[in-house]
């Protein structure tokens, strides 16, 4: 089976396809970095709408996803946005952890996984 990457750098690959299932790597805020959680949070979910649909996908066909918080008192503000922007019915299967970010800049982090 083929597998296909986008986005590819020296050390990892933005977007990657196997089969019909769709690997994001993390996504963080490029324009919204230091900004309120709600900001980042907006734009990430944005950032990995394009890349869905450039892989022939969207957000009704999430499967799995991981989201990093370095502070989890920035949970509900999170979810907020979370919850407008997933699509009802087709929720997925979501892990929220608080951790360390790349950098102090970076208020959320989202990984997900979907079907093609």
């Amino acid at each position: 089976m083929t597998i296909q990457r986008y986005e590819t750098g020296p050390r990892m690959s933005q977007v990657v396809i196997h089969g019909d299932t769709i690997y994001l790597a993390g996504v963080v805020a490029n324009t919204a970095a230091g900004k309120s959680v709600t900001e980042q949070t907006k734009e990430v979910l944005s950032i990995i709408d394009s890349h869905l649909a450039k892989a022939g996908s969207d957000k009704s066909k999430l499967l799995t996803a991981t989201i990093y918080l370095p502070d989890m008192g920035t949970f509900p503000e999170m979810n907020a946005v979370w919850d407008g922007w997933v699509s009802p019915g087709n929720t997925p299967a979501r892990a929220t952890v608080e951790a360390g970010l790349a950098s102090p800049k970076y208020g959320v982090e989202i990984m997900v996984i979907a079907a093609r």
